[in-house]
């Protein structure tokens, strides 16, 4: 839970940076977050967390299972929700920008009160998406070592050979958590719909 929480947080956070300099970056920034975006969309998340962990090992950055898993699932989440912000931005009229700079409003003002409204109506079910996606992709983190729900259910089965219940219960549970999110993402697109 805490991994996965951990990483649709800072995933969402790095997203908007990236969706950000996708749309309104300068072109050097614009082609190198392209090019690493291109890379982990790319990459299946097996490999990025195996990277995560051993590769880094390798040029001297040691991180424990845990942070490498947060760290492969928050970028891998952060290119996802940059993508998406990025549409949502695109798909917004030009005049939003130009009347927010007619009236003075800087780019951050015009960013909170303006654009990113009317963005999180049109990125909200694909963010809803991506934040599932995460929580499903969290078991892969079990071959790096890292304590989650599929390992620790693995280690009990080893000890008492009652498989089909404890993957049962893990199921389960699972389905609990991304029914919760997919629950909440509803709560927000109405909170945050035009009033008809």
């Amino acid at each position: 839970m805490l991994i996965s929480v951990l990483a649709i947080s800072l995933g969402t956070l790095l997203g908007v940076g990236v969706g950000l300099v996708l749309v309104y970056g300068r072109l050097v920034p614009r082609i190198a977050v392209r090019a690493i975006l291109e890379y982990v969309r790319g990459t299946p998340v097996f490999v990025l967390i195996l990277a995560c962990y051993y590769l880094l090992s390798k040029i001297g950055i040691q991180l424990t299972a845990f942070q490498a898993g947060v760290f492969a699932l928050t970028v891998f989440c952060s290119s996802h929700v940059g993508e998406t912000l990025r549409g949502a931005l695109l798909a917004l009229p030009k005049g939003q920008m130009e009347a927010a700079k007619a009236i003075g409003l800087t780019f951050r003002q015009a960013f909170i009160y303006i654009l990113a409204p009317q963005a999180m109506r049109q990125a909200l079910p694909s963010w809803v998406n991506t934040a599932a996606e995460m929580v499903k992709a969290s078991t892969l983190l079990s071959v790096i070592g890292a304590v989650e729900l599929m390992l620790v259910t693995r280690q009990i089965i080893a000890r008492n050979f009652m498989s089909l219940e404890f993957y049962l219960i893990a199921g389960i549970i699972y389905f609990l958590i991304n029914f919760s999110i997919e629950r909440f993402g509803r709560y927000l697109e109405r909170r945050v719909a035009l009033p008809s």
